[in-house]
């Protein structure tokens, strides 16, 4: 009965997120006396999540899962949490992840506690503390299904080292058109910028900049610093 984690990656590079869900989880698992099992799809490096704490690397592989599509991936990772008899499964709360943690909340008969900023409170009952009211205050929530969903939010765990010689195995999904009613054909990104999404400063303007013509000196600062653009105005 390991804690299950999602890893997520894009273009088989771990985000910074995977690797904070990763150590959320190994402290999830030392509350419990168990061990965790991280699920990535198509990723490279696997061995890394190991660094974090992960004792075992599931590794999903199939070219239908190259673009996110959230009934698809909430298939494969159910059959991977019902593989390993998980009770805590743990994701972030990145955009596509708020949209899978649902879907598998339905297929696992689980609860789901969004915005979770800290280890739970207690195992029994299972309580976390969350951010409410667009982070302007906390709420504790005891959920009380046997299968359990948490969402970290973003930045409220940081990264753990934990040196595991996490072990792999390829998992191959049983997967069928039914999941794929939603077709991608392109996506076009923003290179070389950092998104609001993975930002850990954000440079932002309003109207003191007065025009357009003065935006630029925010993007100016936002490269210097490393940072994402927001404007409030």
């Amino acid at each position: 009965m390991s804690v299950l984690v999602y890893t997520e990656s894009e273009e088989g590079k771990f985000k910074k997120t995977a690797y904070e869900v990763v150590s959320y989880a190994r402290g999830i698992a030392d509350m419990m006396s168990t061990t965790v099992t991280a699920v990535a799809v198509n990723a490279e490096e696997t061995a890394s999540l190991g660094t974090y704490g992960a004792d075992k690397v599931v590794h999903i592989k199939s070219d239908k899962l190259n673009a996110f599509t959230a009934n698809a991936y909430a298939a494969a990772l159910t059959e991977v949490a019902k593989k390993e008899a998980s009770k805590v499964l743990v994701l972030s709360s990145s955009a596509n992840a708020k949209y899978l943690a649902p879907l598998l909340a339905v297929d696992l008969e689980a609860g789901y506690a969004s915005n979770v900023v800290a280890l739970p409170e207690s195992e029994a009952p299972f309580k976390v503390k969350r951010t409410a009211f667009t982070n302007k205050a906390f709420n504790h929530t005891e959920i009380t299904t046997d299968v359990k969903i948490i969402g970290l939010s973003k930045n409220s765990f940081g990264l753990k080292e934990a040196q595991k010689d996490a072990t792999e195995e390829t998992f191959e999904p049983s997967l069928d058109d039914s999941q794929f009613k939603v077709e991608v054909q392109s996506v076009d990104k923003v290179k070389d910028k950092v998104t609001i999404a993975d930002a850990e400063i954000v440079v932002s303007g309003g109207r003191g900049l007065k025009g357009p013509e003065n935006w630029g000196m925010v993007e100016e600062m936002a490269d210097i610093l490393g940072a994402a653009t927001a404007c409030s105005k």
